[in-house]
């Protein structure tokens, strides 16, 4: 088998959670331009059409499906459309997320008095929304079927617990380890599951926090790009090549419950 085949991935089905975001909308476009017909699923229906529509002016195909990822009732029906139209589906990238402000730590803050409402609204957003009701509705299908890769987003903060994003970090930790079970339970039944850790990638949510208007470094930025041995951040396309092998089932047939890492070495620092 030559590259070309070890990384196609015409015939194949796609559903990727949270692909209205910039990086779950990367990797959609990424898995398209393997050949895969991908399956938009988010909340925002403007931004879900928009990428579906650069799918496809790239030659792609894809379509979009709005779902709540923490509605089960939601994520059915979006799981049923997708059936119904593909007849079925083979990948699930499972990249909703995020942080809340509230369940942040700035400096000199105090542990102790750290919201719980806002400690389990980050738990719902990456680990039940996260990994959680999208693997229990749509891993059904998959396993019905035989065969299929999951591919969990977490994060390098799930690996080492990062200052500020206390709760976000202990949220991440949980997907790798989630992920690291369904890996081992789902192994015999012919689906695969693993993770990517990325590490800090300009989006919506963080980029007030890593870049000032003008594009220059904000001071936390500043430090984590000092930690990086590649000394920038990550671009939405450079997961592209991740989320390809870890989809394809040639290129990653014997892979599973392994948790990738881009982060341009900012984990392989220890200060």
């Amino acid at each position: 088998m030559n590259a070309n085949e070890l990384f196609d991935l015409t015939g194949e089905t796609a559903v990727v959670l949270g692909g209205t975001g910039v990086l779950g909308g990367a990797m959609a476009e990424a898995l398209a331009s393997a050949g895969a017909r991908v399956a938009v699923v988010g909340r925002n229906a403007e931004r879900g059409r928009y990428r579906v529509a650069n799918i496809e002016q790239a030659g792609g195909k894809a379509l979009f499906e709005a779902a709540d990822a923490l509605d089960r009732a939601s994520l059915t029906r979006a799981r049923d459309a997708i059936v119904k139209q593909c007849g079925t589906f083979s990948i699930l990238v499972n990249g909703a997320g995020g942080n809340r402000a509230e369940a942040t730590l700035g400096p000199g803050g105090d542990f102790c008095k750290l919201p719980l409402e806002a400690w389990q609204n980050v738990f719902d957003l990456n680990l039940v929304g996260g990994v959680l009701l999208p693997s229990q509705v749509f891993g059904e299908t998959l396993l019905a079927g035989g065969r299929g890769s999951v591919i969990n987003i977490a994060s390098v903060s799930g690996m080492t617990p990062l200052s500020r994003v206390v709760a976000y970090s202990a949220a991440k930790a949980a997907v790798i380890n989630l992920t690291q079970f369904l890996a081992r339970e789902w192994a015999n039944r012919g689906v695969r599951v693993n993770a990517i850790s990325p590490g800090f990638f300009p989006a919506e949510q963080n980029r007030a926090m890593l870049l000032q208007p003008d594009g220059q470094y904000t001071e936390r930025g500043a430090k984590i790009v000092g930690h990086t041995p590649m000394a920038r951040f990550g671009e939405a396309w450079e997961l592209a090549g991740a989320v390809i092998w870890l989809a394809s089932p040639q290129a990653s047939s014997f892979v599973t419950g392994a948790n990738i890492v881009v982060d341009g070495g900012f984990s392989a620092i220890t200060i």
